[in-house]
């Protein structure tokens, strides 16, 4: 059985910093496809960051350059540091795991397995 399970959301001021985490259970990260994604009240989920089994990555537009993912193949988990906080980062953030196409997306529908999610708001 695949269990996804975030932490590290909270509520933090603008221009602070979260590290979020998700501890993969039922699949090995390290050759696996895993991405993060977010969803604000009344809006669509998006796509935010993804990283391959091979280290590559891909970022959304809206948050290269204060989001870094990474994992550790070591403890089964996938990080996402966010950096530079504004309000129109507030979302639950959501893992999830192994694409069902070739390349590794951020595309929701591309993605079988998901965690519960972890709330991360900011004020300003």
């Amino acid at each position: 059985q695949v269990q996804l399970l975030e932490s590290g959301g909270g509520s933090v001021q603008s221009g602070g910093s979260l590290t979020l985490s998700c501890a993969a259970s039922g699949i090995a990260a390290s050759s696996n496809c895993m991405a993060w994604f977010r969803q604000a009240p009344g809006e669509e989920r998006e796509g935010v960051s993804s990283i391959d089994r091979n280290g590559g990555t891909r970022y959304e537009d809206a948050v290269k350059g204060r989001f870094t993912i990474s994992k550790d193949n070591t403890k089964n988990t996938l990080y996402l540091q966010i950096n530079k906080l504004s309000p129109e980062d507030t979302a639950m953030y959501y893992c999830a795991a192994v694409s069902t196409v070739p390349l590794c997306t951020i595309i929701p529908p591309d993605f079988l397995y998901w965690g519960q999610g972890t709330q991360v708001t900011v004020s300003s």
